[in-house]
């Protein structure tokens, strides 16, 4: 038994040896956040389980509720999706009122959930913000701008914001949210977001090609950080959650340097993340204050030939529906809805783990929770 056990430490040893040598080491924060606690993954609610830095609102304005709110039990259609698909909010905006709010399995209206991907359309957002004061030149402006050595990579030297935000950046970056070592794993388990990015490099010309990447929101993040030199929550928050007039402070979760997940990670109410999606309906104004240029947030939904007319800039789209809508998307069915021609806000979050993407790659809960909640809330 002796013998059995030395020759277990010794592999063990040599496993965690190899590890450190081959900068896998983040894999251990990994298992001790996800199987330790009893999961599988990442989760809605790890977010206590990293460091971050704070997202501070102001003075909040409150969402005004409509005469007929949370009269009208949902639809069995509906009920049975979202109970299905471990739904833990789901929100109703209509005419800028809350028409519907509900919360399942011990969620509640000041519950802060992870946006995952969500942060990738806010950290575009901000970018137009810093266009807009003059940190940015445009989106046209060379990554190698603000990083130099941009300019002696053959791939790099090119690279934009805009291919950034619109995932075109041509990056050496497999987006696998299974497979333990692939970047997103690293990126989100990590110490250095640095590592984890800039050390990928490139497998093609920018520009060319639509692919869906991680690592290009967090560089596109890093860019943001320099320009404006200040932390990006803190931008966040004095250019967008404060004017909009959130209801309760955020927080974005950061690496070992403190430096925000960009790529993801936004820890919020469901309330709040409604009224990133109204910024869009009512063009970017709060009453009669613009908080950001309304062409930009049109740019963010005008959808790219490359992406074959389904994403824009950190967003979404699906004009193919009789409904057009864009959205926020975030892993696990986090989703932000816009629907113009209703004037209406659909929220919902929760642990949709291994959603069906039939729709031209985007998720199918989307198109049916839009069909369905504007069918029954005329």
């Amino acid at each position: 038994m002796r013998k059995i056990l030395k020759t277990i430490a010794v592999i063990l040893a040599v496993l965690i040896a190899l590890a450190y040598t081959f900068d896998y080491d983040y894999l251990f924060k990994g298992i001790a956040k996800t199987y330790l606690r009893g999961e599988n993954s990442a989760t809605i609610d790890d977010g206590k389980l990293f460091s971050s830095n704070p997202i501070l609102a102001g003075k909040p304005r409150i969402w005004e509720k409509d005469s007929l709110y949370n009269k009208q039990k949902l639809p069995k259609s509906i009920a049975d999706n979202l109970k299905e698909t471990k739904t833990a909010s789901f929100l109703v905006i209509k005419n800028g009122k809350i028409l519907h709010e509900e919360y399942w399995d011990g969620f509640t209206e000041s519950s802060k959930t992870n946006s995952f991907s969500m942060a990738k359309a806010v950290t575009v957002l901000l970018i137009g913000k810093a266009i807009e004061d003059g940190k940015i030149k445009n989106l046209n402006q060379k990554y190698s701008d603000f990083y130099e050595n941009y300019a002696n990579i053959p791939f790099g030297k090119n690279l934009t914001l805009k291919e950034l935000a619109a995932m075109e950046a041509g990056l050496n970056w497999n987006e696998n949210y299974k497979n333990p070592f692939a970047p997103n794993a690293k990126a989100y388990y990590g110490n250095s977001l640095a590592e984890a990015t800039f050390l990928k490099g490139f497998k093609e010309e920018p520009g060319k090609t639509f692919e869906y990447q991680s690592g290009a929101t967090q560089l596109l993040g890093f860019a943001l950080r320099k320009a404006v030199n200040v932390p990006v929550a803190s931008y966040l928050s004095n250019k967008i959650w404060q004017p909009l007039g959130m209801e309760s402070d955020a927080y974005w979760t950061t690496d070992d340097n403190e430096m925000e997940k960009t790529f993801c990670c936004i820890y919020a109410q469901s309330r709040d993340f409604a009224k990133l999606g109204q910024l869009f309906l009512d063009e970017g104004k709060v009453d009669s204050t613009q908080i950001i240029n309304p062409k930009f947030l049109q740019e963010m939904v005008t959808p790219t030939k490359a992406s074959k007319e389904i994403y824009g800039l950190g967003m979404w789209i699906n004009n193919d529906n009789p409904i057009k809508h864009y959205y926020f998307l975030g892993l696990q069915g986090q989703y932000i809805i816009i629907v113009p021609e209703k004037q209406m806000i659909i929220v919902r979050t929760g642990s949709y783990d291994n959603q069906p993407k039939n729709d031209r790659g985007r998720p199918d809960q989307v198109k049916f929770l839009v069909n369905e909640t504007v069918k029954y809330f005329l």
